[in-house]
Order: structure tokens, then sequence, then C-alpha cells
């Protein structure tokens, strides 16, 4: 079932997924844990799923990217550990074709996550003083889980890296934003690769939410890396998470 099929405007969802953008894009994430319940919620196959939200977010993660790096916020120092084990591990998780229903909890367990990062976790108050070797194997091991998990669900990770490099005290919260942005990049595109092995896309029939993303992503990014605070736009993306969490659990569970 293709877009056009299945929405009957797939401009006012491109709306959606332009504010999405825009909103993570704004504190240096993507938006795949968003994009990949709304889609999973629309009735999209799970098998495509993850490679239309690994797309949306290298869009979105390009502009970010740049715009954070640009700044003066990025540090490859920073972030290269993370990269070293959760790319190869992206890639393996792009291999694997979970059963929906599983693919469906792996994706609501996720959103979770995020929700407790946004309103239990949010501030990141307390640090860890772990010296530069056990630093090194932290973020290594938080790197490998990422990927996987980035892999198989269609999501960048970046929700998670960012507190993380707060709470070993490794950046700012700018230069952590940075790296999530870099980090969403890299991991999205080794999931895709993966992916497009076994399945392919025509990227034809999601020219509206592409587009979307990409300007949304952009703005996003440009104003957050500049002089926008953070904490403002996770409000909003604490909204987006719920709902999205609310629309899944009754797809997985019709009961409710």
């Amino acid at each position: 079932m293709t877009f056009s099929q299945l929405i009957a405007s797939p401009w006012l969802v491109a709306a959606l997924f332009f504010f999405i953008a825009y909103a993570y894009s704004s504190v240096g994430l993507a938006g795949g844990s968003a994009y990949t319940a709304l889609l999973a919620v629309m009735g999209f196959n799970s098998l495509a799923i993850p490679m239309i939200s690994l797309v949306l977010n290298l869009i979105v993660t390009t502009a970010g990217s740049f715009n954070f790096i640009r700044s003066g916020h990025g540090r490859l120092s920073l972030v290269l550990p993370f990269l070293v084990s959760s790319i190869p591990m992206a890639y393996l998780g792009g291999t694997l074709q979970l059963p929906r229903d599983v693919f469906y909890w792996v994706l609501l367990l996720s959103l979770m996550f995020v929700a407790v990062r946004l309103y239990i976790w949010k501030n990141a108050s307390f640090r860890l003083n772990l010296g530069a070797g056990r630093r090194l194997a932290v973020s290594l091991l938080a790197g490998a889980v990422l990927g996987l998990v980035a892999g198989i669900v269609g999501i960048g990770g970046g929700i998670y890296l960012v507190p993380l490099i707060i709470i070993l005290g490794l950046g700012t919260t700018k230069e952590a934003a940075a790296c999530g942005a870099v980090f969403i990049w890299l991991n999205s595109l080794s999931g895709l690769v993966a992916r497009l092995q076994y399945n392919a896309i025509d990227l034809r029939e999601y020219v509206p939410l592409i587009f979307a993303v990409f300007v949304g992503g952009a703005l996003g990014s440009f104003i957050g890396a500049g002089r926008y605070s953070p904490q403002t736009m996770e409000r909003v993306l604490g909204v987006v998470v719920i709902v999205a969490i609310v629309l899944l659990l009754r797809k997985v569970l019709p009961g409710l």
C-alpha cells in the first residue's frame, strides 16, 4: 500500500511531519521515533517503515549536522567512540527482518524510553565521575546498543545519546546536540544501506514527506544551533511522543 493510496490528504500529513522535523531538529534530533510510530499507526508495512524513517532521518540530520557544526558545536573526538561501535551494529540491525508484532513492541518500548527521557530524566542533572578508560568503555557499549536499535526500528538513537553525553560529563548541551545529529545521520545511513540490499523503496511516493522534513529540519536546526532554548521544544516533543505511544498502544492492544 502506497502513501498516496493510504492517505486522503498527503500534504496534510506532510504538515505534521514538518512540525515533527522542526521540533526534533532544534535539539539535534531527527524525529525517527515519531515518524516510525505515525507510519505504523497509519498502517504502513512494517518492512517499509524503517526504510522510510531512515530516509527522513538522513534528510533532517544533513541540515542539522551542518548547522550545529557551522555554529562551532561539533567535536569529532566526542562522537567518534560512539560511532566506532554503532555503525556496524546499525548495519546488523538493518539486516534483521523482525515479525510485525515484535517490531511494534520494540518501537513501543523505544518511545516509552523517550517519554521517560523527556518527562523524568529531562534535566540530566547528575553526572557520573568516570575515568577516561571507563568513559570509553561506556561509549563503545552504548554506541553498539543504540546502533542496533537504530537499524532495527528506523530511529537514529540520538534521543538516548544526547542525555548520555551530558550525564557522562563529556560535553555541553549544544555539543551533545551536534553529536546527536552526526550520530543519527551515520547510523541511519548504515541501517538504510543494509535494508536496501533486501528491500526496495520508491521515494517518489514520499515526496511530500521528504520536502516537509527537509524544510522543517533545516529551519529547526538553524534556530536550535543559534539562540533557541532546548527546554521549550522538549515540551512540544513530549506531547508528540505521548500521542504516538497512545496510538501505538491501541494498535498493538486493540482491546484498549
